[in-house]
């Protein structure tokens, strides 16, 4: 006997009979109810197998405005505290700040390391599963709203909220140092460019130096010169002189020889002598000189010894004496002698007043600062009393419905699998005594097999 699938009956019989679900969950309550207590079970030991997880915490906020403010007084570094906030919360993500602060620390060495691992293997560990870095929501700009977190999962062999505290201020010194070196390294770049200004300065300074003695000392020689110039013209001036004096000498002497003159004499006496027997008084008014041949003979030739004698007439000029003093003189320009003899040449130095000024202030700045506080470390980790996982309620929970909707399952299961079965007999059955029914009763048998399969059994 074929069954049609068009037949009302047999699209009926195969909807879903929620009534029949609920009755059969009902009836096989005490089996659900067993597969839930038995997963409850195996959720408690889970919980309590777990190991715990425990979570510390940490909060970094700007720092005062006059914490900072020497740094940003300098003139060299310009830090606002947002700025340093990022800064240390970059040094806290950064993966090579942790993994030195990794292998500073042998107790994190020895929990997160493994059998063959290396130290590079168990920082992975550590620094995926363990710390995380929480950041303020950036559409707040106010800065109450910036903050940088930092939080840490553990397990009870290790004290979280000392390692998270010894990590916070590790980043801290390490961006502190960093900076140090920052500082260092712009200011002495900074003293570099002043020292050249000054260096600079310097080398002008010698420059115009050995321009002003090359000046002095050609200024001298030029004088120098012109005085030897003059000293030897009045030498031969007087020379010339000396010897013109010896020919008006010889020339006198002739003179008053033929005269017979040996003393000095003069016209007036010449013309007493010649008239002595008279009384005769004579007045000479003359202004010519009285030649030179009355000096007599033994004057002129004694003059003319003298002449012949002298070796120079440097004595007889005192324009000559002069010279030599101003020669004496030229011969050591103190000038020169002072420019080279300055043992520190910086000191004489001319607008270079502000770069010394600047060179002071540069180098009286702290670089190292010790006393700097980058941020302010608004909650410092504190070790956690309960763990965050696992959450035994929850585990348990989880455990009791999963096992109450598996129990449920294999009840659905089992009831589907036992009506199908008495479906199929019933088929069978159906098959057998359809030749001997007639039509009518054949459906109307149908229809009863499918009322008897559609009421669940008692066993």
């Amino acid at each position: 006997m074929s069954i049609d699938p068009r037949d009302p009956y047999v699209a009926a019989s195969r909807e879903v009979d929620l009534f029949g679900l609920f009755r059969t969950i009902w009836h096989r309550r005490v089996f659900i109810l067993a597969m839930g207590m038995v997963f409850a079970i195996i959720g408690v030991a889970l919980a309590y197998v777990i190991p715990p997880v425990y979570e510390a915490s940490t909060t970094l906020r700007p720092v005062e405005l006059n914490q900072l403010d020497a740094l940003n007084r300098s003139k060299i570094y310009s830090l606002p505290p947002a700025e340093a906030l990022k800064r240390v919360g970059a040094r806290l993500d950064s993966y090579s700040a942790r993994l030195n602060f990794f292998r500073a620390r042998p107790d994190l060495i020895k929990v997160f390391q493994g059998e063959g691992q290396s130290i590079e293997q168990a920082f992975q560990e550590f620094n995926s599963s363990t710390l995380s870095v929480v950041l303020a929501d950036p559409k707040k700009t106010d800065l109450l709203s910036e903050f940088i977190g930092l939080k840490m999962h553990y397990g009870k062999d290790i004290n979280g909220a000392a390692v998270l505290n010894d990590f916070v201020d590790y980043a801290i010194e390490q961006e502190r140092i960093q900076l140090s070196r920052d500082m260092q390294v712009i200011l002495s770049n900074r003293l570099l460019e002043v020292d050249a200004k000054l260096n600079s300065a310097l080398s002008e300074y010698r420059a115009g130096n050995e321009g002003r003695i090359a000046r002095l000392e050609e200024d001298d020689a030029i004088r120098r010169a012109q005085l030897d110039d003059e000293l030897k013209a009045l030498r031969v001036q007087l020379k010339l002189q000396r010897q013109a004096r010896l020919a008006e000498l010889d020339e006198a002497i002739s003179i008053a020889g033929s005269l017979g003159l040996k003393k000095p004499s003069t016209p007036s006496q010449m013309a007493d002598e010649v008239s002595a027997s008279g009384n005769i008084i004579r007045t000479e008014v003359n202004g010519r000189p009285v030649p030179l041949y009355f000096m007599g003979t033994e004057v002129l030739v004694a003059e003319r010894a003298a002449l012949l004698k002298r070796t120079s007439d440097d004595f007889v000029e005192p324009r000559i004496g002069q010279i030599r003093k101003e020669l004496i003189l030229l011969s050591n320009n103190r000038s020169v002698e002072a420019i080279k003899a300055r043992a520190n040449e910086r000191d004489f130095l001319q607008g270079v007043e502000a770069l010394r000024v600047e060179r002071a202030r540069l180098q009286s700045i702290d670089t190292q600062m010790l006393g700097l506080h980058l941020v302010s470390i608004d909650q410092r980790a504190v070790a956690s009393a309960k763990p965050i996982k696992p959450r035994k309620a929850f585990v348990v929970g989880i455990a009791l419905i999963g096992g109450l909707l598996l129990g449920m399952v294999i009840a659905l299961v089992r009831a589907s699998f036992k009506s199908h079965m008495r479906q199929m007999r019933t088929l069978r059955l159906g098959d057998a005594v359809a030749p001997v029914l007639p039509k009518d009763l054949s459906r109307q048998g149908g229809t009863l097999l499918s009322e008897a399969q559609s009421r669940p059994s008692n066993g």
